[in-house]
Parts: structure tokens; C-alpha cells; sequence
């Protein structure tokens, strides 16, 4: 346990607990698997943070193995397994696969993402989540702002969360104003951690019209930041970045708009509720604009009759006045788009 993280929050350490199997109401312990440390104000971080604070909530340990990168995981999910953890969160979609084969192997119960039908009760729990509610306030207000009635979006590959969330996106800029254009480019296949090609792709959507970049990438974004910081729109003007998951704020050098912003800790607390009651791997999680689990952040940068529309177009959403389809396939995201990068 030495190379990992170990935070005991008021641990509740119950007798009997057997090795590599976390039986109902025995969950002692939780760890979570990360590609990149935790700092990164998304993915990697509202995991590690959303974590923390179900194991708290729970009164369970928790462990961070952070900066695993992208490869082969399975030596690190055995040894947190053979450690003791009740749950093993793989919190990447690269580790979709090596997970289950370890949770079959040891017995220690998974939660993978991007694999909606890879759930096996008591064993494989899947957390493929969609902000794709908050993404449509998102290219609603881009639409609003964009000077140059001209959009761009950036992902960092095309992983079904990003894919709802880019096709939201696209309609609620759409839903706005049909007349904007929406430039859609993907870095690569899996560049997540690729700040450099995040800076480059990004430019050269900004060099195409875009004086809004809609940004999905994990490390890769703060690439995408550095772009909109020091690359001017058409107009000479200032190009601004909404980014996902996170909330750069802290780092900010006005020209951050806005952020899709996740609260994961609902989702991990009812994981852990699930392995209590014997129903995990069972169903299903979700987060949206109802409980705050998704919501658009507001900056000084946002005016204020702006916004006043945004939490209307908000409120319908909520209501069911306005319903926004999750789509995940990326052939029909990329279809949504006015031009799509090579």
C-alpha cells in the first residue's frame, strides 16, 4: 500500500472481512484508479475529489493510485485488491477491459466506464456518464456570445461522454441560432493527456472562424486553454474556452466562459450503497442538471441577461418542457456538425 494514497476517513474496519471479496455490508475500503494525478480540474480530479468525499459520506477508507497512465493497469488493480479494497473504481475508459478481468480474477468488485453492457451483478458496475443536459446550455450560450457566429469543438477523442456532450453541444448552438457554424475536430484517438496537440488542433479551429472553443480533454485542455490565451479570433478579439467536468477558475486568465461542471460523488455513493444492499452491477448511473450533478458554471465573463436565459432554457430542461437525447455514436455526432477538422 506504500506507493499508493492511503486516506483512513473515519474507517469502520469490520471483523471478518474476506480477502478479495466484498460481501454486502462489508465494504471497508474503496480505491480509485486514475491516468493522470488529480490535478488537472477534471476528469482525473472530480474523480479523486468525488471519491473522497462517498468515502467519507460512508465512513470507508479510501485510496488514490494516481498518474497510472494509459497502459496496463491489472498489476495495480490485483495488488489494491490483495490490499484489501471492498470496490475498485478504473476510473478511465482505457482500463474498461483489464478491470472485469481482474474483478473475475480476485473477486473484488469493479466500476468501469464507457462499457454500458459490461455490468454483472455483484462483480462489473458500469459508470458511463452523459452531461450532455449541461452541454446543451453550454452551445446555447455559446451561440449567444460567439462574435463571429462562429463555434469550435475540441475533443480529445471520442469516448461516449465526450460524444453526447459534443452532440449536445451542437444543438443547443443550433437550437439558438441556426445560422452558426460548428467546427468539430478530435486531436486523436486517445490524446487525452496530449497538451500539445490540444494546443495545436485548437488553433488551427480558431484560425478557421471559432471565437468559442467548446473543450473536452483532460490534460490535453489545458493545451486547448493555452490556445484561446495567446491565439486572437478573426476579429482580433479575445477567443474564450468552455471547458467539462472541472472548474479552471483557480487558474483563469479571463478567458474562461463557462464549464460543464460534474459532481461524480452521488454516483460513487450509491456504488457503495449498491454493494451494501447486494444490487450492485445491477443498474445504471446518472447525473444531470435535476440534483446539480451537472450544472454550467457562471463566470464574470457571462452577462448577466445571458444568464438569466440560460436558467430559464434550465428550468425547461428540468421540467421536460426541453428534452436533449444523449447520443453516443460517434458517426452521428460528427453528422450534427457544420465541418468537421482532418
Amino acid at each position: 500500500m506504500s506507493k499508493f494514497l492511503k486516506s483512513s476517513v473515519s474507517a469502520v474496519i469490520l471483523s471478518g472481512l474476506l480477502l478479495g471479496n466484498a460481501l454486502a455490508a462489508e465494504v471497508t475500503s474503496i480505491a480509485i484508479l486514475t491516468p493522470e494525478e488529480g490535478t488537472d480540474y477534471g476528469w482525473n480530479q472530480q474523480g479523486i475529489d468525488a471519491a473522497k468525499a462517498a468515502a467519507k459520506a460512508a465512513g470507508v477508507e479510501i485510496v488514490m493510485a494516481q498518474g497510472l497512465g494509459y497502459g496496463d493497469v491489472r498489476p495495480t488493480l490485483r495488488e489494491l485488491a490483495a490490499d484489501g479494497a471492498s470496490l475498485l473504481i478504473a476510473h478511465a475508459s482505457g482500463y474498461n477491459t483489464a478491470a472485469p478481468e481482474i474483478a473475475k480474477e480476485t473477486k473484488v468488485p469493479v466500476a468501469i466506464v464507457d462499457t454500458p453492457t459490461g455490468l454483472e451483478k455483484g462483480l462489473v458496475a458500469d459508470y458511463t456518464l452523459s452531461g450532455h443536459q449541461g452541454a446543451y446550455l453550454a452551445g446555447r450560450l455559446a451561440a449567444k456570445m460567439s462574435r463571429s457566429k462562429s463555434v469550435g469543438i475540441v475533443v480529445s477523442g471520442e469516448p461516449p461522454s465526450w460524444n453526447s456532450q459534443s452532440a449536445a453541444f451542437a444543438q443547443g448552438v443550433k437550437a439558438e441560432n441556426p445560422d452558426v457554424k460548428v467546427t468539430y475536430a478530435v486531436i486523436g484517438p486517445a490524446a487525452y493527456s496530449d497538451a500539445a496537440g490540444g494546443k495545436r488542433v485548437t488553433e488551427s479551429v480558431i484560425a478557421s472562424g471559432a471565437d468559442i472553443i467548446f473543450g473536452q480533454g483532460n490534460g490535453s485542455s489545458f493545451g486547448m486553454l493555452q490556445a484561446v490565451e495567446t491565439t486572437k479570433a478573426g476579429d482580433g478579439g479575445k477567443v474564450y474556452f468552455i471547458d467539462v467536468i472541472g472548474d479552471k477558475t483557480p487558474i483563469d486568465k479571463g478567458f474562461l466562459l463557462s464549464s460543464v461542471v460534474w459532481n461524480i460523488e452521488p454516483v460513487y455513493a450509491a456504488m457503495i450503497a449498491d454493494l451494501k444492499a447486494d444490487t450492485f452491477g445491477t443498474k445504471s448511473y446518472s447525473i444531470g442538471l435535476k440534483d446539480d450533478s451537472v450544472k454550467l458554471l457562471k463566470t464574470a465573463a457571462i452577462p448577466d441577461d445571458a444568464w438569466a436565459e440560460i436558467q430559464t432554457l434550465r428550468e425547461d430542461i428540468i421540467s421536460g418542457k426541453t428534452k436533449i437525447e444523449p447520443v453516443y455514436d460517434a458517426a452521428a455526432v460528427r453528422a450534427l456538425m457544420t465541418s468537421v477538422a482532418q
